[in-house]
């Protein structure tokens, strides 16, 4: 990653479930992270990414990892994600979608419905999860479009120490869990 991304990440804001503003970079300044970015709080697919990566949850605390999952929207739509999802990590909002932008994540009604995230989708379903059509649909979402695609980011201890980036190409482009846990855990 470039020096640029990590300057950018740096001036970005995210704000905690008590809706405490906190600088993006300070979540890893002292610690490595995996950070997961949802497409926003109501989406079936990100629901299930969350539960992929808690199930890992462990592995990484015994690496003395935080698992963190941001999503575009507000403190309110957080915290529904929390409690409906009861995520084992940190859950962040980012109201301006700053960390979408400054990491150039895709964004697209082409990007959102293809044939894969559409079957996808259904496995999901076929699975147990749900998406949260109300927060799917608040102001904040719909707005945007609810096109944004997320990724998930390894990173620190140190703000410019960034060691993944996985960049979903369409709605659920989840990358290998293997992948991941090599950047945080071995």
């Amino acid at each position: 990653m470039s020096e640029d991304v990590a300057f950018v990440l740096d001036t970005v804001e995210v704000f905690d479930l008590t809706g405490k503003s906190i600088p993006l970079s300070d979540l890893w300044r002292d610690r490595k992270a995996v950070v997961a970015f949802a497409r926003h709080f109501g989406c079936v697919l990100c629901r299930k990414r969350a539960d992929l990566l808690a199930s890992r949850k462990e592995m990484m605390d015994a690496a003395g990892v935080a698992l963190i999952l941001i999503g575009p929207g507000n403190v309110e739509q957080a915290k529904a994600f929390a409690s409906q999802t009861n995520f084992k990590g940190e859950v962040y909002a980012d109201t301006k979608h700053s960390a979408y932008k400054a990491l150039n994540f895709v964004s697209g009604i082409s990007t959102t419905f293809t044939p894969s995230a559409g079957l996808k989708i259904i496995q999901s379903y076929m699975e147990g999860y749900r998406q949260d059509w109300k927060l799917s649909f608040e102001e904040d979402t719909v707005s945007r479009g609810g096109w944004q695609q997320g990724g998930i980011l390894v990173t620190g201890p140190g703000k410019e120490n960034i060691s993944y980036l996985h960049k979903d190409k369409e709605a659920g482009d989840d990358p290998d869990i293997e992948d991941v846990l090599g950047a945080c855990c071995l």
